[in-house]
C-alpha cells in the first residue's frame, strides 16, 4: 500500500472505531479508492474465519458495506453540506467459499457521484443500487466468491 491508501484506510479505521466497532474488527484495508473504482481487502483472519475455514458471511457482509461506503464517503468530502445516507436494502448472492483474502471491488463511483448530486438539486431523498464483486486473488484471479446488491439512499438535511 502506498501513503495515501494507508492514510485512507487509517481515516476508515478512525471513523470505524468511533461510529461503527464492528468495522473495525475485521481491519479492512483500502488498497484502491478513486472517482470510479474502490478496492477494499478484509483478510482471512481468526477474526473473519468461520468453523469451515473460510470468510464468515457476516465478514463478507461488512466487506460489501464498506466498499459501498467508502465509495460515497470519498464524493462527500468535497461536499458542503449535511448529507445522511444510508443502505436500505441488501441483496447477496454467495457463489462459492472464500477461503483466502477477500477483495470487494465496487465500479459504481460515477453512479454514486451522480445520485450524490441528484440529491443536491433536487433536496429529496435519492436512490442508487450499488454492485460489489468479491474474489479471492490469491487462489482464483478475478472469478467471484460473491455477489451484492445495496441500495444506498441519499438526501440532503
Amino acid at each position: 500500500m502506498n501513503k495515501t491508501q494507508w492514510g485512507t484506510t487509517l481515516k476508515l479505521w478512525a471513523f470505524a472505531w468511533w461510529k461503527i466497532p464492528l468495522i473495525a474488527w475485521v481491519r479492512p484495508k483500502v488498497l484502491f479508492l478513486d472517482n470510479q473504482r474502490a478496492v477494499i481487502k478484509i483478510a482471512l483472519s481468526r477474526r473473519t474465519k468461520n468453523h469451515l475455514h473460510s470468510m464468515y458471511f457476516g465478514a463478507l457482509c461488512v466487506g460489501a458495506d464498506i466498499t459501498g461506503g467508502i465509495h460515497m464517503m470519498h464524493f462527500l468530502s468535497a461536499q458542503l453540506g449535511k448529507v445522511s445516507f444510508a443502505f436500505k436494502d441488501f441483496s447477496a448472492e454467495f457463489i462459492r467459499r472464500p477461503e483466502a483474502d477477500v477483495y470487494f471491488t465496487c465500479e459504481d463511483g460515477p453512479l454514486i457521484e451522480a445520485t450524490l448530486k441528484n440529491a443536491a438539486l433536487s433536496k429529496e431523498r435519492e436512490n442508487v443500487l450499488v454492485n460489489i464483486i468479491a474474489t479471492t486473488p490469491s487462489l482464483s484471479a478475478l472469478d467471484p466468491v460473491a455477489r451484492f446488491t445495496l441500495t444506498l439512499s441519499v438526501k440532503y438535511k
